[in-house]
């Protein structure tokens, strides 16, 4: 009877065979080019800019796939797969040391792999499907150097000083991080935080720690050191004692143009809350209001919600005024301050336009309106 093998390609004796040699077989075994290999071996896997496919086979002769190390090397051209590919498909542990200029996926020739970054070694375990994490749970970690915060924050060798290192209020977890590079799979925060691998968003990932409670850091979250542009609707209730909000100076937007005014204005209120065309106008004209070009009024704003803009506009020997409005390109008749709409604009002046939207029904609009010169 002949030999078979084993999943890792052990030669097994049958009984009877290799009579007076079966002492080479069985030193190859349990020698470097066996056992040695998958225990302590460590081969070199050469890259040519392109992906690379090592396999197993009926032999105790030496083998890359066997080794417990793989140390990959040569030119990578973009990232590659590293295909772990006939024979592979068996439970084993590897310790892969990417050399290269680019991340390598280890995968079997199906199924999911790991993505081991450029001048990167890790631990993959092959589940003969998947090439996995080999490790996803410490019990305790004592790090020999503390982890360096790039913004000046305390780094710390223990897992009490870590949390004062990275930051437990607002203002220093904003302030200890600044920087987050080398992840290459997203944290997972088990306290529900939204894990991340960027800079931009490694705060939302640790989430803040306020009191008992992990609050979720994003970018309208309002730190008192940091400028914060919000890309989201703040709402500011107060309670039925105390006023919302209180600013004690505050900006607005204003958009200058050289522009002249006639025809259909739209007048897009999220990007300005002053429009100021510094051409004289030539025209009676038309303002239509919207959020933006892609966006309607009626989708921005909620019923029982208001908005005031101004729209300044200059005016030379021959004056012109707005002749018309309308909200999402619907005409609104406005009510003006005095009850009367203005039939003539102010020659030789800035006539500023005020308008107060009000949203009293889906796609229904009260608008305040008032003509004042300004010589």
């Amino acid at each position: 009877m002949a030999s078979t093998y084993s999943a890792l390609k052990i030669e097994l004796i049958a009984t009877g065979e290799q009579s007076g040699t079966w002492g080479t077989t069985t030193n190859n075994n349990l020698g470097d080019s066996a056992l040695g290999e998958a225990i302590t071996g460590s081969a070199d896997v050469s890259f040519s800019s392109a992906d690379v496919t090592v396999t197993l086979t009926d032999t105790n002769a030496t083998q890359t796939a066997r080794n417990l190390r793989l140390n990959l090397t040569g030119t990578s051209g973009g990232a590659r797969n590293l295909i772990l590919g006939s024979g592979c498909q068996i439970e084993k542990l590897y310790l892969v040391n990417n050399g290269l200029a680019d991340t390598v996926t280890v995968k079997n020739t199906s199924g999911t792999g790991i993505a081991v970054p450029a001048g990167k070694t890790m631990f993959v375990f092959n589940n003969g499907t998947n090439v996995v994490d080999a490790v996803t749970h410490l019990t305790s970690l004592t790090l020999g150097s503390a982890l360096p915060v790039a913004s000046g924050g305390t780094g710390a060798t223990t897992a009490g000083g870590a949390r004062t290192a990275l930051g437990t209020a607002a203002s220093g977890a904003n302030s200890d991080i600044t920087s987050l590079t080398g992840l290459t799979t997203p944290l997972s925060i088990a306290q529900g935080g939204t894990a991340s691998t960027s800079a931009s968003t490694a705060r939302t990932a640790l989430g803040l720690v306020i009191g008992t409670d992990v609050q979720a850091y994003d970018a309208n979250t309002v730190f008192d050191d940091v400028a914060t542009n919000f890309t989201a609707k703040q709402t500011f209730t107060g309670t039925s004692a105390i006023i919302s909000s209180k600013f004690a100076n505050a900006l607005e937007g204003v958009t200058v143009s050289a522009t002249a005014a006639t025809g259909t204005i739209n007048y897009d209120v999220t990007t300005q809350s002053v429009l100021y065309y510094t051409s004289n106008a030539s025209a009676n004209w038309t303002v239509n209001f919207r959020a933006s070009s892609g966006t309607s009024l009626n989708t921005a704003m909620s019923t029982g919600e208001s908005i005031t803009v101004v729209f300044l506009v200059t005016q030379g020997s021959t004056a012109y005024y707005n002749s018309a409005v309308t909200v999402d390109g619907s005409s609104v008749t406005p009510k003006y301050q005095g009850g009367t709409a203005p039939t003539a604009g102010n020659a030789s002046s800035i006539d500023a336009y005020s308008y107060t939207i009000v949203k009293t029904a889906s796609a229904t609009f009260t608008v305040l309106a008032s003509q004042v010169q300004f010589k």
